[in-house]
């Protein structure tokens, strides 16, 4: 089937790297773009305008949130109040469950997976809170979770995380990591054989990879055994760290080195490991202030940096700085990693979070982040057909509306989208040709019956925190209302 889309604004693909077409025209057939221009001369089976808007690759989101966002409860706790979140050591060694049932998980899955696609993102590699699960992911829950990705059509790079231990909080409220050296071990095993159902499926929209939890709750053998398998079956690795000042004491305390030498010394630099967040490298104040040499050696080992400006700032983080990795070599690609997936806000508030950090106006301008969202996430992947619009890439597009009056006036369509828009305004999208956003809806997904049964999960989520909390401290506590409850005179 050939498909063809025009637009006032065309994102493509030249010379190594994006170009704005304006009044321009994609064309693909089956999964595969064959035009890219104007006047295509030839026979279409399906042929969309779409006016006023901004066609670009589909966006690349490679620390995708796939559960309910707890960061809406826990990203502006004082430290005190904070540490009640965690789990306590009590409820570790005796009282760990499961929260939500295994069909209430695929209820959560579907609302997450619908969502990234509802902003735009078209590829994706999961991320989820293991706190209120019983451990970390369990086999079953992701072979269910491919299942629904199937059904919504997303490209997804998938593996059930696992680790061998836990951030515990202790009864004075200091943290240390609680170990299950067996669950890790088993959770190792578990995202094998995922490796294997995926093999079994040869869907060409699902591929695996193993995302072992954070550093701090993984043993040095779960790491190297983590690299030879890797090496071995020649898949990507995710590991969460570098990602602050309370990990790192973790591991030095644990292992005796700090986190980057941690991974050097495992293997993993052998293998091809993306690094969400990544900002507590030597240059970062709370470390040396300066360049030692991490980049460097991040550069040199070709590890990915996951970026999730917008998380990073709700939590009152920063990269040091994203002109600094880029001009290090680091390839640095995107992750949203809360709500909402939107990376048309991640790249605005990266942009001029970098204005504050380098202290200049152009320190990580529009198309910087633009292009780590795209080809980043691509290079990340090691897929040359994704990110980019251009003859032999992948069909994997998205448009977005820029014809709304609240956008206000437009200079450069990509700019001027960042600074005035969101993500909201994707109204279509294709993955590998096929349509998965229509007219801003998911075709057999029915979203409002999904918000509510999501908004019933998340409340059993919050009302589950207190059996957790070291001080078994009530709801209503653990997270106040902004403003007190109006009150009804009698």
């Amino acid at each position: 089937m050939r498909t063809r889309w025009r637009a006032r604004h065309v994102l493509a693909h030249q010379n190594g790297g994006h170009a704005l077409l304006r009044d321009g025209e994609v064309v693909w057939e089956d999964d595969v773009i064959v035009h890219v221009g104007r006047d295509y001369d030839g026979p279409v089976d399906a042929d969309l305008d779409l006016g006023d808007s901004l066609v670009m690759p589909g966006l690349i989101d490679l620390d995708a949130l796939t559960d309910i966002d707890h960061l809406v409860l826990d990203s502006w706790q004082a430290p005190g109040h904070g540490r009640g979140l965690q789990w306590s050591r009590d409820y570790f060694d005796h009282r760990r469950h499961d929260v939500f049932t295994p069909e209430e998980r695929r209820t959560v899955r579907e609302f997450a997976l619908a969502q990234l696609a509802l902003h735009g993102i078209t590829t994706y590699m999961p991320i989820a809170s293991e706190v209120h699960s019983s451990w970390a992911e369990p086999y079953d829950e992701l072979v269910a979770m491919a299942e629904t990705s199937r059904r919504i059509g997303l490209r997804g790079y998938l593996g059930p995380a696992y680790r061998s231990g836990v951030n515990v909080a202790l009864p004075d409220g200091s943290r240390d990591v609680a170990f299950d050296e067996e669950r890790g071990r088993a959770g190792l095993a578990d995202a094998v054989r995922f490796l294997d159902h995926l093999d079994r499926l040869a869907d060409p929209l699902l591929t695996g990879v193993l995302l072992p939890c954070r550093i701090e709750t993984l043993t040095a053998d779960l790491l190297r055994e983590t690299a030879a398998v890797a090496r071995g079956r020649d898949v990507l690795v995710r590991l969460h760290a570098l990602q602050g000042t309370l990990e790192r004491e973790l591991v030095e305390r644990l292992h005796g080195v700090t986190p980057i030498r941690l991974i050097e010394d495992t293997g993993l630099f052998g293998t091809r490991l993306l690094i969400p967040h990544t900002m507590l490298v030597d240059r970062h104040p709370s470390v040396h202030g300066e360049d030692r040499g991490d980049l460097d050696r991040l550069a040199r080992a070709g590890v990915s940096v996951v970026h999730c400006p917008l998380t990073s700032l709700r939590y009152g983080s920063v990269l040091h700085s994203f002109g600094a990795y880029r001009d290090a070599g680091v390839n640095l690609c995107l992750g949203t990693d809360s709500f909402p997936p939107d990376l048309v806000r991640g790249m605005d508030t990266g942009v001029h979070l970098a204005k504050l950090v380098d202290e200049r106006f152009d320190a990580a301008p529009a198309e910087h982040y633009v292009e780590a969202a795209t080809l980043g996430g691509a290079r990340a992947l090691g897929r040359a057909d994704l990110g980019r619009l251009e003859p032999g890439a992948q069909a994997d597009l998205v448009a977005f509306d820029l014809a709304d009056i609240r956008d206000g006036v437009q200079d450069d369509p990509v700019r001027t989208f960042l600074l005035s828009g969101t993500a909201r305004q994707a109204t279509h999208s294709v993955v590998a040709g096929r349509p998965v956003l229509v007219d801003r809806a998911l075709p057999g997904v029915d979203l409002p019956a999904l918000r509510n049964r999501a908004q019933h999960l998340f409340d059993k989520m919050r009302a589950a925190y207190p059996e957790r909390d070291f001080l078994r401290r009530d709801a209503d506590t653990l997270f106040p209302p902004t403003f007190p409850h109006f009150r009804i005179q009698a």
